[in-house]
């Protein structure tokens, strides 16, 4: 603890009402401790977000017309006329959106109202990266010294580009080689400035192995910074944080770092005046030095794990202190136990992470104790935005793709991740792509397990490998067969149905063959019916015993083991049938394919596709170009992020249908890459306006 020079006495003001500037997750949760010391909400909401859980569950609404952030949740000036018609007097941030930005924190308390924040000028101190780094080097907090752009030779390499004002992942380039310097700070400014309004980057040595160990911050106005715990946040990708956990592994095994650690973090908020809840983040290296990377002035994504083994409740004291309230000990709580948070997101880590959207039919995560708190005993916690209705949920374009946090809460470390990964595991996730394989394979890989980690894990022990479905290909055809059975039976009343009585025929044998597709293969699954029940045809058939078949499961004896597969069939209107299957063996997404195709539908061979809805943002190349395979040729904008659309093949781009400033779809054409000779007339054809295209 550091005691700063006793300020002015302060008159607490009580918070009646609270607006959160935000949506999603991070919404609810702060709407759940309002609720709990017995404050109004207020909930803010795009169009998109008219029917979200946030806004239904807030005593009061107020819609922010439009979609994008920049038209609702950015405008700062429609969220304080909100919390002025909906009467509250204090407005909460969040984090992202505006939580960090301090003109907006400026206006919320000239307006009147109560900021539930730090002070304006600490926000303004750490906004720049640039300035921060540079205050806290006075301070004598450890640092990595920056590097300009024009000074980096290759010996310095590699090094990492950064966005002075931004967070997230967003504006973060490594660069390895001299010659792709200039075009990796450039792509660094734009996407800077798409998603910050400001696109000053700056470039720093970069730690190939390093470990993200962070410390959570708690300051009250009347002199006490309580330095809570440690978070260590080493599992990345992108430079986004996937999963987190407190304590540190490290930390606790490097005798004296976490002293010297809480003692940077307090002379950090001590240095700059800070009061509310922030987080002083530091790179570390395996032998336990650390430098300082950055200080979040808001709460973080991850602050769960802090109050599961803390107990404490870092909204309320948030709240607390924004009344001038002083924090309730000259010491925070000790720590007990250990606590692990995945972040589950819509995106696909076998491509480079492209972000999903559409329905959500189902999140439905087993053993869950808490939600929004705790938990305080063993146990799952899940902070989610999304709450799936009968119609499903829609994950939709305009915002951050993550899903829900599931957290746990174990006496150990070992037990913590062994109960999030089997939680992850047998969650019922459907609808959409999602990292989750990936999270349960790194928290059952052997050298997290260790404690062995760094920011570079996922590509140390294969991102591929660590994508791969939990379902084996085994467990794909046998999940197959339980989905055709099941739908074998639909059509039967609900409840358990006899095998010998549904599959009974008057006919000796009748054999049944479905059609299902998985990712890009068709798989053909075939089954007979006989007087004694359903029996598998082919290689299956020494290998599964049909059980007892019902409306939406199956239990099948797998080499003598039985188990249980669930099946969920989900039609919608004009579109492909889409069958969810979980078994103990993994779960599996199938898509029943329509019986007859739409030749309109068919694209070109060498189309290239847009992966997810957004904008091009940059054209590279023009019709008639000759590209090779891997070649970059446009670049998209979607979830804040920026994706880069490559050449598949070596070819001649024959066709190029969308500019820069072109809004497109899942699926939209973007580019046509055509074999060189195939974009040639046929010589050998007698007749030229004869435009029949030649079959590869």
């Amino acid at each position: 603890m550091q005691n700063a020079p006793t300020p002015a006495p302060i008159t607490p003001v009580p918070i009646a009402s609270v607006l959160v500037a935000n949506r999603g997750e991070i919404a609810r949760r702060v709407h759940r401790t309002a609720r709990a010391l017995g404050m109004t909400t207020v909930a803010v909401y795009s169009d998109a977000d008219a029917e979200a859980p946030h806004t239904r569950e807030a005593d009061a609404a107020v819609r922010l017309p439009g979609n994008t952030p920049g038209e609702t949740y950015l405008r700062g000036d429609l969220v304080i006329a909100a919390a002025r018609a909906a009467g509250a007097d204090a407005v909460h941030p969040g984090y992202g959106f505006l939580s960090e930005n301090a003109g907006f924190a400026r206006d919320v308390i000239d307006a009147g109202l109560t900021w539930v924040g730090p002070p304006v000028s600490a926000i303004e101190a750490m906004g720049s990266k640039i300035e921060a780094k540079k205050m806290m080097g006075e301070a004598g907090v450890p640092m990595l010294s920056d590097l300009e752009p024009a000074d980096v030779t290759e010996d310095m390499l590699p090094v990492l580009v950064k966005a002075s004002a931004g967070g997230g992942g967003r504006g973060m380039r490594i660069v390895r080689t001299l010659d792709s310097l200039h075009d990796e700070i450039d792509a660094a400014q734009r996407e800077a400035r798409s998603a910050f309004g400001d696109d000053a980057v700056f470039c720093e040595r970069f730690l190939e192995r390093g470990r993200h160990i962070e410390v959570q911050i708690m300051a009250d106005s009347h002199g006490t910074v309580w330095a809570v715990g440690e978070r260590e946040c080493s599992i990345q990708r992108r430079h986004q944080k996937v999963i987190e956990e407190a304590p540190s592994p490290l930390v606790e095994r490097t005798p004296g770092m976490r002293e010297k650690l809480y003692s940077a973090a307090r002379d950090a908020a001590s240095a700059i005046g800070y009061t509310g809840a922030g987080t002083v983040e530091f790179l570390a290296t395996d032998d336990g030095e650390f430098f300082f990377l950055e200080m979040n002035t808001r709460l973080q994504v991850e602050h769960p794990v802090t109050e599961a083994t803390t107990g404490l409740d870092l909204v309320a004291l948030q709240l607390d202190v924004a009344a001038g309230l002083p924090l309730p000990s000259p010491e925070p709580p000790a720590a007990h136990g250990w606590s692990v948070e995945a972040r589950l997101y819509a995106e696909d880590p076998a491509h480079d992470y492209t972000p999903g959207s559409g329905t959500l039919w189902a999140l439905d995560v087993p053993g869950v104790s808490t939600r929004f708190e705790g938990p305080h005993r063993p146990g799952i916690r899940l902070d989610s935005g999304v709450e799936p209705g009968p119609d499903g949920a829609l994950i939709g374009v305009h915002y951050d793709p993550m899903l829900a946090k599931v957290i746990s809460y174990g006496r150990t470390r070992s037990e913590a991740c062994a109960s999030l990964a089997g939680a992850l595991a047998r969650a019922r996730v459907h609808g959409l792509t999602t990292n989750r394989a990936q999270l349960v394979r790194v928290l059952r890989h052997p050298e997290f397990i260790a404690g062995n980690l760094s920011t570079a894990f996922l590509d140390d022990h294969g991102s591929a490998a660590l994508a791969a479905p939990l379902a084996d290909d085994e467990a794909v055809r046998i999940s197959a067969l339980a989905a055709a059975l099941v739908s074998g039976t639909a059509d039967h009343a609900a409840g358990p149905v006899p095998l010998a009585r549904a599959g009974f025929r008057n006919v000796g044998r009748t054999l049944q063959r479905r059609i299902l597709r998985h990712g890009e293969e068709d798989l053909e699954v075939a089954y007979f019916r006989d007087r004694s029940g359903a029996h598998p045809d082919g290689d299956l058939a020494e290998v599964v015993d049909v059980g007892q078949v019902r409306p939406d499961a199956v239990d099948l004896e797998i080499r003598g083991v039985r188990h249980t597969f669930s099946v969920n069939r989900y039609e919608v209107a004009g579109s492909d049938t889409v069958v969810e299957v979980d078994s103990p063996l993994g779960p599996v997404s199938f898509v029943e394919p329509p019986r007859y195709t739409d030749p309109g539908a068919e694209v070109a061979a060498g189309s290239l596709l847009a992966p997810m809805p957004g904008a091009v943002i940059r054209v590279a190349v023009s019709v008639g170009d000759t590209v090779t395979a891997g070649q970059p040729l446009l670049w998209m904008e979607a979830m804040k992020m920026e994706h880069t659309i490559s050449a598949a093949v070596d070819g001649v781009v024959s066709e190029l249908p969308v500019e820069v400033g072109t809004q497109v779809e899942t699926g939209t054409i973007l580019a046509v890459v055509a074999e060189p000779d195939s974009t040639e007339p046929d010589s050998t054809e007698p007749d030229s306006t004869d435009t029949t295209t030649p079959q590869e």
